[in-house]
């Protein structure tokens, strides 16, 4: 039986560091997870371009599966295949940070 582990994108300061970190760790421990209420407490809730910039750049890294990623999305649904490719070349096309995209 497969199961996704649940995770409250709203808790604590409900912004972007809960949907990086959860990727990362489903990523190591190759749990698949549904993260909901992504960026509930911001103005815009949701996923922002560079969100799903980091999202994608995860998918084309380690060939994992995602639903649900597009801008406003406030629920993600990642299966990890740790499927890793040695390379990959990934334009942000915001001002969104490398540094919070390379957390995850």
């Amino acid at each position: 039986m497969c199961y996704m582990l649940e995770i409250d994108g709203s808790f604590g300061e409900g912004g972007g560091q809960i949907l990086r970190t959860s990727l990362a760790l489903s990523i190591l421990t190759d749990t698949p997870i549904h993260i909901y209420n992504i960026r509930k407490n911001r103005a815009r809730e949701g996923l922002a371009p560079q969100h799903l910039k980091t999202i994608s750049a995860i998918e084309e890294l380690t060939g994992s599966v995602v639903e649900g990623n597009f801008v406003g999305s406030t629920e993600v649904k990642f299966t990890p295949k740790n499927e890793f490719k040695r390379r990959a070349t990934i334009n942000i096309g915001t001002a969104g940070s490398i540094t919070l995209l390379l957390q995850s």
